[in-house]
């Protein structure tokens, strides 16, 4: 059967029509569409869209129809991907060199697209809609809800890692009177935040989470879990254990995988996250036996599919103020967003919060919604 052939059944399978005028469906420009979709998969289908081959007027609804009907399971693997997971398998790719340059990768391409994309505060990761009616005040509640899940009290010493632009460490100095310590690789984020974050009880510190040393009362991390690697989850957590006081508790924000793996999707891999994996709740919990234990664990994935189509609604009324972005760019980034609505629509991948605290420091926790 030709190429053309086995996509068009999938697209039939998944309801979308080739030309067709219902949202989903897709426009071909290019006819080498489909030996690129079956020869290199997911990449060859986000690649193709980026040069121009074809075209939706909705990305996410049609890549979700295609997660519903489990189309990766209907295309054979390849070369190219069965060679993409040998080296995630047998690589670290996430050493402290390839770290920074995988953050810097994303986070360093320019503050003037992300304060374009994001809320006032810019905050880069899932916000809680459970009564906001706007981007900003749906991520102002995500940090409150960190902060009340974290039983913040003032005094207290404070870690995020990860800590982006300084939003969260902003909220919790102004409104619970912590002492507040963010870190980085991404020197972008980290000039910004202290340029925003001026006068505040808060140092930033452009570094690796493996190079930190002190103690501190609460660990946070929100949207920075992605980046470990399946392979230094243990290390991540031996060095929280190293950090937090006696009776401390952690809390961390992560987008989440439903199967534990060692690899990416190839799209993700090469132009959005480089040698970053989602960590599924067994990979987690396994990373923390012997000496911590989930304290609590809420999964608001769907709020993921918001907040992703008020960034893409954000920056594509802007894309005219930053032209430094060319055509591609822009078709890059619109899939990357879009996409990563669509699997949080089809339950492909979930937004889970962890609090988490030692074995041996007993008590009971009610967590806060």
């Amino acid at each position: 059967m030709s190429a053309e052939n086995i996509c068009w059944q999938i697209l039939d399978k998944a309801g979308i029509a080739i030309n067709g005028n219902t949202p989903g469906d897709i426009q071909v420009h290019n006819q080498k569409i489909w030996e690129r979709i079956i020869s290199q998969r997911e990449l060859g289908l986000a690649e193709s869209y980026m040069d121009g081959w074809w075209d939706t007027d909705q990305i996410d609804v049609f890549l979700t129809k295609l997660l519903k009907i489990n189309v990766a399971s209907l295309l054979k693997p390849t070369p190219s991907l069965f060679y993409h997971a040998t080296r995630s398998t047998l690589i670290n790719r996430q050493t402290k060199n390839k770290a920074a340059a995988n953050a810097k990768h994303h986070y360093n391409i320019g503050n003037d697209l992300y304060s374009r994309m994001l809320d006032s505060e810019m905050v880069y990761s899932c916000a809680y809609w459970k009564e906001a009616k706007n981007l900003d005040d749906a991520q102002i509640a995500k940090l409150d809800l960190i902060c009340r899940k974290l039983e913040l009290k003032p005094g207290m010493k404070l870690l995020d890692i990860g800590s982006g632009w300084g939003a969260f460490l902003r909220h919790a100095v102004k409104n619970y009177g912590v002492i507040g310590t963010g870190i980085s690789p991404a020197e972008n984020q980290i000039n910004l935040a202290r340029e925003k974050s001026s006068g505040l009880n808060i140092e930033f510190l452009q570094m690796d989470y493996r190079d930190l040393s002190g103690k501190y009362d609460r660990i946070v991390s929100v949207g920075m879990m992605e980046h470990v690697g399946p392979k230094n989850l243990k290390t991540f957590f031996d060095k929280c254990d190293q950090l937090l006081e006696k009776n401390g508790m952690m809390l961390h924000h992560t987008i989440g995988s439903n199967l534990s793996k060692l690899v990416t999707d190839p799209f993700f891999d090469r132009y959005i996250f480089p040698g970053g994996v989602l960590p599924s709740v067994a990979q987690v919990a396994g990373a923390i036996e012997k000496i911590f234990t989930i304290e609590d664990l809420q999964n608001f994935g769907p709020y993921y599919d918001l907040t992703l189509l008020e960034w893409y609604k954000n920056i594509n009324a802007k894309w005219s103020e930053i032209p430094q972005y060319d055509e591609r760019f822009r078709r890059m980034w619109n899939y990357y967003l879009l996409s990563s609505a669509a699997g949080f629509r089809a339950g492909n991948i979930q937004l889970f919060q962890f609090v988490i605290s030692r074995i041996n420091e007993r008590k009971t926790y009610i967590a806060p919604r």
